[in-house]
């Protein structure tokens, strides 16, 4: 495990990136990780979705699916793909501070 400094703040991360703790994720670290893999502005939509994915997370201890996202937020998976493009579920967990879902390769 690694550590990073992200926006002033210490992480840990894992080999690929994604944070190891969540309850290290802050909202003002959303914004520099999706500049990070390429995403430079945050909507509300945006928002919406890593609200959901942070706190979902830490109810069910597992990173949430791109269906669950969509029917949750009311976001449609089109939706999703256009804000979070080619792998919105990774891109998801990724700003939202959470591991990397199962079943992402």
């Amino acid at each position: 495990m690694a550590t990073e400094t992200i926006a002033g703040h210490e992480i840990d991360v894992d080999d690929e990136g994604f944070m190891t703790d969540s309850s290290q994720w802050t909202e003002d670290l959303a914004p520099e990780l999706a500049k990070a893999i390429g995403i430079d502005a945050l909507t509300d939509d945006h928002w919406k979705a890593i609200r959901f994915v942070h706190s979902d997370f830490g109810e069910e201890g597992e990173s949430p699916t791109v269906r669950r996202v969509s029917v949750e937020t009311g976001l449609s998976t089109k939706q999703l793909y256009q804000l979070f493009p080619k792998k919105p579920g990774k891109k998801m967990a990724f700003i939202a501070g959470v591991p990397k879902p199962t079943g992402c390769v």
